[in-house]
């Protein structure tokens, strides 16, 4: 049959309306399925695939767009990256990223890109610095709706494109001016790449290409971790599977390793041109010395990342470890039977078990985690690249449970479930309390801490988690009712999300971190290329990005380095919290307080000449008092 082509305006609003009925009609078939049949010419399958991905982008893009500028950039990382490409952006030096106008080697250069063509786009502001983020954030959740839709189907590929975006890590990366969005997005297009271009015939072999082009832009975003995790991903499988001999084959290894060279080398090689030895050293630091030695104090035990994995991918972590364990014992039982090949000539590499991504992406996760549990230095976000094999195994597990009710580990992951979110509503419950027991020690990073009450917003978000696990029990422990606990565990998730950045976000912003920023962004208005600004007290790296200049940073209890710079010619502007103002030298004692804002100051030896009318408005009153 001859199909008409629409008009393309009309076409997008249809889809757009469609996906909005989409979203009201989750779980049902969508009378808008009908529309777009009838005036776009599509087939039952192809509209309810089209509406299904509609879905998914416009889920991810509500969670990560809405309100993505109004919070101030935190520190630390946050504030370098997003300076660091503001830098970028200003000099046009798109080879050698530097933070405060010095060498910056900490991380490649990838980000920086994305972030100086962003202020080209929309302006230098903190949406801009997180945009990057954002977008490639939305990206893989499309990406995992398509792999999962095209090797599980359209119900598990929407499981797991919801149980990617609706956990707490992800959105969190996803609405933050760091280098792990894109990271996760390139890794998983990597491993993606590699299982279907492996497994697939004809021209779908080409798929492997996006193995090789995936590891090379991770690495050029963060390092060698770019390539380390999809290659743990993928020896451990082909080991466990004893594959080795099916890639060797079909999995282009030469040329492959050609075209990441030519992606990812050049880069590298340009900056060793540029700094020598000076950068050598900084990068063995920051890959081989953050692997075997702990950096910046961020320590902890080889299971540090297990309590992170059930913090971060909650609610679906409940069903994790029993999904995991259903993967390794099919894998195990494979292996008895013999079903596995004896050898790397089979058919059976060919044509993988039914199972096989369950083990690749258990494998995924295992090689990821024992390497993080390993390396010395551990952080929360690192383990961010296995959250898309963690939200296949769940979802193939959950699609199990909701079709057979004698699924193994069905009853004690809704109890996981359950438990880990009274703990986390106990958690939010008891934060007023233990904030005001502890705000004392909170004054180097929070003047105000004590003055400052924490408003309605954790037990708010505690009240959201003890219903919503209530309503889990209560559906999980039906075999009629038992599908409504994934819309009920994404819900309550979702809720928690919009409360925290409508009820708790405002007041972190108002009092704790947009007001040194403000001063800052003062500051750089009222000086000139040859005057200074000197940041004084615990780093805060943003601060030159709101400055938009090079500033003197200087760490508390080093105030003898502020003397030298107070004989220059020319204004000298001094920002540090007001608690620390009797540390500063003899010679500052007559430098008026040119403006104060919640326990911030700016002292300067010569009046402002424009104060711009943010920083006029009269101060809101403080929670609490």
């Amino acid at each position: 049959m001859h199909r008409t082509e629409p008009n393309s305006s009309r076409a997008a609003w249809l889809v757009f309306a469609a996906g909005v009925c989409a979203a009201l009609h989750v779980g049902k078939l969508p009378p808008a399925i009908a529309t777009l049949r009838e005036a776009l010419g599509m087939t039952l399958v192809e509209a309810g695939f089209l509406l299904s991905l509609v879905q998914a982008a416009g889920m991810a893009a509500v969670l990560f767009f809405v309100g993505l500028g109004s919070l101030g950039l935190t520190d630390r990382d946050e504030g370098r990256n997003a300076e660091a490409g503001r830098e970028m952006y200003e000099t046009g030096n798109y080879i050698s990223p530097t933070f405060n106008y010095e060498p910056r080697f900490a991380k490649p250069v990838f980000v920086y890109w994305l972030m100086s063509l962003s202020y080209h786009l929309f302006g230098v502001s903190e949406f801009a610095a997180r945009f990057p983020s954002a977008i490639f954030g939305v990206g893989l959740i499309l990406l995992q709706y398509l792999f999962l839709t095209r090797c599980r189907g359209p119900v598990v590929g929407l499981f797991g494109a919801a149980m990617l975006l609706l956990n707490l890590e992800i959105i969190g990366l996803s609405r933050m001016a760091l280098t792990d969005s894109v990271l996760i997005f390139f890794t998983t297009l990597s491993l993606y790449g590699f299982w279907l271009g492996l497994y697939g015939e004809g021209r779908e072999r080409h798929y492997l290409w996006f193995f090789y082009i995936g590891m090379a832009l991770a690495t050029l975003t963060k390092g060698p971790i770019g390539f380390l995790i999809p290659m743990l991903a993928v020896g451990l499988y082909l080991w466990l599977t004893r594959s080795w001999g099916l890639f060797w084959r079909h999995g282009f290894p030469i040329p492959g390793l050609v075209l990441f060279l030519l992606l990812a080398l050049p880069w590298y090689l340009m900056m060793l041109n540029i700094h020598g030895q000076r950068y050598t050293t900084s990068a063995q630091g920051d890959t081989i010395g953050r692997f075997f030695g702990t950096m910046e104090g961020h320590g902890g035990t080889l299971l540090f990342y297990l309590p992170v994995f059930l913090l971060g991918f909650f609610p679906w972590s409940g069903l994790l470890p029993f999904a995991w364990y259903q993967a390794y014992r099919s894998w195990r039982d494979s292996k008895r039977s013999g079903a596995l090949p004896p050898s790397q000539t089979s058919v059976l590499d060919v044509h993988p078990s039914p199972h096989a991504l369950e083990w690749f992406t258990a494998a995924w996760i295992l090689g990821g985690l024992v390497f993080f549990s390993l390396s010395s230095t551990r952080l929360p976000h690192y383990i961010g690249p296995l959250f898309p094999a963690a939200a296949i195994l769940t979802a193939s597990y959950w699609n199990r449970c909701v079709t057979d009710q004698a699924t193994p580990g069905l009853r004690a992951a809704i109890h996981t479930i359950t438990a880990v979110g009274c703990i986390l509503a106990l958690a939010f419950a008891s934060l007023p309390p233990l904030y005001a027991k502890f705000a004392g020690k909170l004054i180097d990073e929070f003047p105000l801490a004590g003055q400052v009450t924490l408003g309605p917003g954790p037990y708010t978000v505690a009240s959201v988690f003890l219903v919503g696990m209530g309503l889990i029990a209560y559906f999980g422990f039906s075999e009629t009712r038992r599908p409504a606990v994934f819309w009920v565990a994404g819900g309550s998730l979702a809720l928690v999300v919009l409360a925290t950045t409508q009820l708790i976000f405002p007041l972190m912003h108002h009092f704790v971190i947009e007001p040194p920023q403000q001063l800052a962004e003062v500051a750089g208005v009222n000086l000139g290329p040859n005057d200074r600004l000197i940041l004084y007290g615990q780093p805060r790296p943003s601060l030159v990005f709101y400055a938009k200049r090079k500033a003197i940073v200087v760490p508390k209890n080093e105030e003898a380095n502020i003397k030298p710079y107070l004989t220059q010619p020319g204004r000298t502007m001094i920002l540090l919290p007001a608690a620390f103002r009797n540390r500063l030298p003899f010679e500052t004692m007559d430098y008026p307080v040119l403006l104060e804002r919640y326990g911030y100051i700016l002292l300067a030896n010569q009046s402002l000449i424009h104060v711009p009318e943010e920083a006029e408005q009269p101060p809101v009153r403080i929670p609490g008092h």
